[in-house]
């Protein structure tokens, strides 16, 4: 198992300073609303992503009059102990592996972390992109080749964009690798959807309701079959691509609709099923991730109990504690320091953070 030993913060939003030593198991932030809470949380998954996952602006989480961010960490595993840091400043990001910089590629991977966050109910019920890219980090979290294929997928993807736009004479050559490259990071992605679409029918659903996901094109039973579709695709597609002198067809484009009861989410499902699938797809990634690596994620928890009753959530908490290290938010002081029992209780009041 990899957890978060301690962490350091610094200018992170409302966080002047913040210094804690932490442990495998539960952790419980407690405070009222807009104290730091989620601020916590988010300098955790700084330090495990090296960026935020509530926002791609950099600058908006540095707090204000100060030049620059900084979130330390150390990560432990059974074999040994990795310092981790993070410094943005505006226009820059600086990611440093025990005091030496690295390049975001060597970075990632020394500790990985799990969010439910309302932040993130974009994945729900923003545009496809958003669920592209949850599907894609999730599985280019399990698969280092996966994450390569993504880069040279774009690599060529932009390649081909610019023969359409400058009409030139490499378009076929970048056609035939579009169908190569593409063909297998949509196989790829199929796979890890039915994982997760297994783990979605066998895990957490509070109402009984019934979470699915769906790819589409519709999926295609090998590799090669998968390929043949995405020529297919293109040749159909090439006049009108010739004419908007961008790729209209590919995993770029591919739809990923995630279904409560049948019914499409992102349309139907109300704030409440919203935040319970996300919840779900959240529960199960983190199952994906324990059953291909042998080790748990960080489990990040924000403002679980607003959602379930009180002893669903401590159940929750229960189970995602034993298998590695959770972090959890709420603002309801009984219920905080009743399931804290399972492990620590963090108070936060203004940015401020003390051991209870």
């Amino acid at each position: 198992m990899t957890w978060l030993r301690e962490i350091e913060l610094h200018d992170l939003r409302n966080i002047r300073r913040a210094a804690l030593n932490l442990g495998p198991g539960l952790s419980v932030f407690l405070g009222r609303n807009a104290q730091g809470k989620t601020s916590l949380l988010e300098g955790v998954g700084l330090i495990a992503r090296g960026r935020s996952f509530r926002t791609e602006n950099g600058q908006a989480l540095i707090r204000r009059g100060a030049e620059a961010l900084c979130v330390r960490g150390r990560a432990q595993n059974e074999r040994r102990e990795t310092a981790l840091e993070v410094r943005l400043a505006p226009g820059t990001r600086q990611l440093r592996v025990d005091g030496a910089d690295v390049a975001p590629r060597a970075y990632q991977g020394r500790l990985e972390a799990m969010v439910y966050s309302t932040d993130r109910l974009r994945v729900v019920r923003g545009p496809m992109r958003e669920r592209r890219l949850f599907l894609d980090r999730g599985a280019a979290v399990l698969w280092p080749s996966y994450r390569q294929l993504l880069r040279e997928y774009q690599r060529v993807l932009e390649q081909r964009n610019a023969a359409l736009e400058r009409r030139t004479a490499d378009l076929e050559a970048w056609n035939e690798r579009l169908v190569e490259i593409g063909g297998t990071l949509r196989f790829r992605r199929q796979g890890y959807v039915e994982r997760l679409a297994a783990a979605l029918r066998g895990g957490f659903r509070p109402a009984g309701e019934v979470y699915g996901i769906v790819l589409g094109p519709r999926p295609e039973p090998t590799e090669a079959a998968t390929r043949a579709a995405l020529a297919g695709e293109i040749g159909a597609s090439l006049p009108r691509e010739r004419r908007a002198g961008c790729s209209l067809v590919g995993p770029h484009r591919d739809a990923v609709h995630l279904v409560v009861d049948g019914q499409d989410a992102a349309e139907g499902a109300s704030s409440g099923q919203a935040r319970c699938l996300l919840l779900a797809l959240t529960l199960a990634a983190l199952a994906i991730y324990r059953e291909e690596t042998g080790q748990a994620a960080v489990a990040l928890l924000d403002d679980l109990d607003s959602e379930l009753d009180e002893e669903r959530a401590r159940r929750l908490c229960e189970e995602v504690a034993q298998a590695g290290q959770a972090f959890v938010t709420s603002a309801h002081r009984p219920w905080a320091e009743r399931v804290g029992e399972l492990g620590r209780v963090y108070h936060v009041h203004a940015g401020e953070v003390t051991a209870a």
